[in-house]
C-alpha cells in the first residue's frame, strides 16, 4: 500500500467515479483501476462495487476510508513540516 493508491482509494470514495477521480489526480483510468486493485489485494478485501454508474464503497471500504483520511492528513502534515524546514533553511 503506497500514498498514490491512498489517494486514489479517498478521492474516488468522495467522487463516486473512478474516470472523474483519475482525471484530478492526472492518471488514466487504467492506471487508477490498477492501483485501486493492488491496494484492494495488500488489503484482502474489496473497496468499491463498480457498475455503469460509478463506484460505491463496500462495507469494508467504508470502514477503511476513515483511516485512509487520517493517513493522508499525517502525510501531508509530514510533507507541510519538510516544505517549512527547507524553506527556512534556504
Amino acid at each position: 500500500m503506497n500514498e498514490r493508491e491512498l489517494r486514489a482509494f479517498a478521492l474516488i470514495a468522495e467522487i463516486g467515479r473512478m474516470d472523474l477521480a483519475a482525471k484530478a489526480l492526472g492518471y488514466s483510468q487504467p492506471a487508477i483501476s490498477y492501483q485501486i486493485r493492488c491496494l484492494e489485494q495488500s488489503l484482502g478485501t474489496k473497496l468499491f462495487i463498480r457498475d455503469s454508474t460509478g463506484a460505491k464503497l463496500t462495507r469494508e471500504g467504508q470502514m477503511v476510508l476513515p483511516s485512509v483520511r487520517a493517513m493522508l492528513m499525517l502525510i501531508d502534515n509530514i510533507k507541510g513540516v519538510t516544505d517549512r524546514h527547507y524553506s527556512s533553511v534556504a
